[in-house]
């Protein structure tokens, strides 16, 4: 039987073309966020069990590709339970590794530490366009910033991001997870209930205000608590400013730091933005991680339909490691969607130096094979992007294939110097 060739269900192969997006896109990453103070650092794959598992992932520890025991602690015939055989998982996003290594590393650590992350990372999701199983995320984070600089730093350096890669008119929606939780107390909603309540309201977008009201009275929520929280978004529909509407329909629920707060991130970004986009209050917004704390906010680009990135500040999650709490902000672009609407959309990674290929007729051998190479190598030295190959029987396909890698220039060496 033939070994299977298809990469695995939700994984793929990524050929040269996508390839050379992904580096360029990387490259302008790291060039970008490096200019905001962001440091480059690396965390394992592998995970303890117990940490991906502490009930802050939202419904993404139900996704965890989870890794057995090794060797002579490995005993499957005599487990009675999970935790007998497994002990480790594949992380599935950088925000839980980021947490564990700061709280390992902060004695030798900056105070505010800004960190860069690039990595894959592991879901066993349903695969869909822009979402696959193995994927790469690409994160900042600010530990050890209590003020709301640290949002507006976050934003601005991946709103300049998205700028320099071409993106145009996208949004920025933005929300805080106080706000939420003071929505939900004012309509009387028990606070156990608060997660369940969340859930339904983050499917707005999707069902619609009567949607989500029929999915709260089947869920068994009182008809009044469901009137009084409906009643808010139906004011929002028509208040000229959204944050300071809600400020005052839960006095009392909320506190006035938060709606100043807000305020002061979304004004502070729209006068020092460098990019086309624009900042929104949306109180639909939940995001999915239940260790967020504060302000939430997530990437909307209109060729994508869809979040295109987010992030938001979880002040106490460091305190599960170390016992000590310490303020953290963070935001992901989605660095395959991202990648997937710049091939959509035909781009091309801009020119450097030029690329040029040297096409060598196959009985080209000896000192003139030496020559050629030796003439490559002068180019590269000033440099010039060489590729040396054999000259294949179909020439014109070939050079097609080069050219869709961005060669432009093609140079022919033949045995018989006459020959063209």
């Amino acid at each position: 039987m033939a070994l299977s060739k298809k990469p695995v269900t939700g994984m793929k192969d990524i050929l040269p073309e996508e390839m050379q997006i992904r580096d360029y896109v990387m490259g302008v990453i790291k060039e970008t966020y490096a200019k905001f103070g962001f440091t480059s650092i690396e965390t394992p794959c592998m995970e303890n069990i117990a940490n991906l598992t502490n009930k802050q992932g939202g419904d993404n520890e139900k996704l965890i590709f989870k890794i057995l025991k090794r060797g002579e602690k490995l005993n499957v015939e005599a487990a009675t339970t999970e935790e007998e055989v497994v002990d480790g998982g594949l992380r599935y996003d950088l925000t839980v590794p980021l947490v564990r290594y700061y709280s390992n590393n902060s004695a030798n650590l900056p105070s505010p530490f800004k960190a860069l992350q690039m990595g894959n990372v592991w879901r066993a999701d349903r695969p869909q366009r822009g979402r696959f199983r193995q994927f790469m995320q690409c994160d900042i984070d600010i530990l050890g910033e209590p003020s709301n600089l640290a949002e507006i730093e976050l934003i601005l350096a991946t709103t300049t991001t998205l700028g320099k890669l071409g993106f145009k008119n996208f949004q920025i929606r933005i929300n805080d997870r106080q706000i939420l939780k003071a929505m939900a107390a004012y309509s009387g909603f028990a606070e156990e209930s608060y997660d369940s309540v969340f859930i339904t309201l983050d499917k707005m977008d999707k069902i619609g205000l009567e949607g989500v009201e029929k999915e709260l009275l089947e869920n068994g929520f009182a008809q009044e608590c469901v009137d009084k929280y409906l009643a808010l978004f139906k004011g929002l529909e028509t208040a000229e400013n959204k944050v300071a509407y809600l400020a005052g329909e839960l006095e009392g629920f909320l506190a006035e730091e938060v709606h100043t707060g807000l305020t002061e991130i979304m004004e502070s970004v729209q006068a020092t933005k460098c990019s086309d986009f624009e900042i929104v209050f949306d109180a639909t917004l939940v995001r999915g991680m239940s260790y967020y704390t504060g302000t939430i906010f997530e990437i909307a680009i209109p060729e994508f339909g869809g979040s295109c990135g987010g992030g938001g500040r979880y002040d106490k999650m460091v305190g599960k490691f170390t016992g000590q709490d310490v303020p953290a902000c963070g935001f992901s672009i989605g660095f395959e969607r991202i990648v997937m609407l710049l091939v959509e959309s035909g781009f091309k990674v801009p020119g450097g130096a030029g690329k040029v290929a040297y096409l060598i007729e196959k009985g080209v051998g000896g000192q003139d094979l030496c020559n050629v190479i030796a003439q490559a190598q002068e180019k590269r030295a000033d440099g010039t992007q060489v590729l040396v190959a054999r000259m294949n029987k179909n020439k014109k396909f070939q050079k097609e294939q080069l050219m869709a890698q961005g060669y432009e220039e093609f140079v022919e060496f033949y045995k018989d110097p006459l020959k063209k």
